[in-house]
């Protein structure tokens, strides 16, 4: 199983400002919580469908994923490495450090 990345607000929002193509944002937070504002841009996919949804996603891709603090992204992000993901980073410290920061939402 590969591990997954931790990264940062300012990591990730240096990443964000990159954009690479091969990266694919996945806000794994309830509805509700996406009212309140999301990275630009990225998927929404809670986290209770998301293991219904894998095979929608594409294995060679990195996937960035994001919640509220850190806790659900990392729990989706060691479900995908366990179904064969192996590029992921979760968002240590999620929604709460990016609006803490002032970063763009949505």
């Amino acid at each position: 199983m590969s591990e997954v990345k931790q990264a940062r607000v300012e990591d990730i929002y240096q990443l964000y400002q990159q954009q690479p193509a091969d990266y694919v944002w996945i806000d794994v937070r309830q509805p509700e919580e996406w009212d309140e504002g999301t990275i630009p841009g990225v998927e929404r996919i809670m986290l209770g469908e998301l293991p219904d949804r894998l095979d929608e996603l594409d294995k060679s891709k990195t996937y960035v994923m994001v919640c509220r603090s850190g806790g659900r992204s990392n729990r989706a992000a060691e479900h995908m490495a366990e179904e064969g993901f192996d590029k992921l980073i979760n968002f240590d410290g999620g929604m709460l450090s990016w609006y803490a920061a002032g970063y763009p939402t949505e």
